[in-house]
């Protein structure tokens, strides 16, 4: 006779880990962090700009 597999142990999702302050409800809220996020985006995507049009002042003032 086979092993019977009635146990359900590890059956189902995986819960999603929480920090101490997210459990108590005092953490950041994920719309803050993702907006954090895109704000950081788009200051990295200002920059690369700034530094590309830089280059392209420098490039066409030395010909």
């Amino acid at each position: 006779m086979g092993k019977s597999r009635n146990d359900l142990l590890g059956v189902g999702g995986q819960r999603k880990k929480l920090s101490r302050a997210d459990q108590h409800g005092t953490g950041r809220s994920r719309g803050t962090v993702r907006r954090t996020a895109d704000e950081q985006k788009q200051e990295l995507l200002r920059k690369m700009r700034e530094r590309a049009q830089g280059a392209q002042t420098a490039e066409t003032g030395q010909e």
